[in-house]
């Protein structure tokens, strides 16, 4: 298949609103999520019918699994088509916004605020996933829980595939992976019903010191660091996420 990846100025809305990248990417289940947000609410004893802000919600499964659970949830995220599709299951306390993260959406507001599964740091620019955060802390209350789950850089580039094959429904995706100038690339091409598509996904390789900068520039206590989702402690030679909980 030939490489042709175009320049897309709007690559985040238009690649994780796409069906292709759900079709893609199904293959990740809602079980490992839950024991997550399981896990990490029982440690921080979140009370029931707290407020919570799901910032990258994508299509709202960690949503509206908390909303299950008794708490009121709000979800934002830039594609439009995945939000469409969240609003399917708007209910009581349950909410979805087509919103950037890097404008204000609300002002001490909610208990928690989540931002889940590396739906961090696609912006070009530093100071871009920089105001992601400053916006978003400032959605929260005196006080309440900021929680950055991210990938653990090291560990991801060394254990980088660097070009794979895979057909799903049909579908033949050819991937290319590699670290270039701080960042960690994804490259898919494939064909379906005839005609040829291609995405890049960009996302920066933040270490453990630069998400820490992050939180001492927006104010936000880091209180607790875990490497997966057990809670176990994180070590960047072997854990596969970095997750930093803060609070305001």
């Amino acid at each position: 298949m030939t490489w042709k990846l175009s320049t897309m100025t709007k690559w985040i809305e238009d690649w994780f609103g796409s069906e292709y990248y759900s079709l893609l990417y199904k293959h990740r289940g809602c079980d490992e999520a839950k024991l997550f947000l399981d896990n990490l609410f029982k440690f921080l004893k979140i009370p029931s019918g707290n407020s919570i802000l799901d910032c990258g919600c994508g299509k709202g499964r960690h949503s509206i699994y908390l909303n299950e659970k008794g708490f009121q949830v709000t979800g934002i995220d830039i594609s439009e088509n995945s939000i469409i599709e969240a609003k399917t299951s708007e209910k009581e306390n349950l909410s979805f916004y087509v919103h950037d993260m890097r404008n204000l959406f609300r002002i001490n507001y909610y208990d928690v605020v989540l931002n889940l599964f590396t739906s961090f740091g696609y912006f070009e620019k530093d100071y871009e996933n920089n105001k992601a955060i400053k916006s978003t802390a400032s959605a929260l209350k005196k006080n309440g829980w900021f929680v950055l789950d991210f990938m653990n850089v090291k560990k991801e580039i060394k254990a980088l595939i660097a070009q794979e094959k895979c057909r799903i429904d049909e579908v033949d995706f050819e991937i290319r992976r590699y670290a270039e100038k701080k960042s960690i690339i994804k490259e898919i091409c494939f064909l379906d019903k005839g005609k040829s598509y291609s995405y890049k996904e960009k996302v920066k390789s933040y270490r453990r010191k630069d998400l820490e900068t992050f939180f001492i520039q927006n104010k936000l206590e880091l209180v607790y660091l875990f490497g997966d989702y057990h809670l176990a402690p994180f070590s960047e030679e072997t854990s596969e996420r970095l997750i930093l909980i803060g609070r305001k």
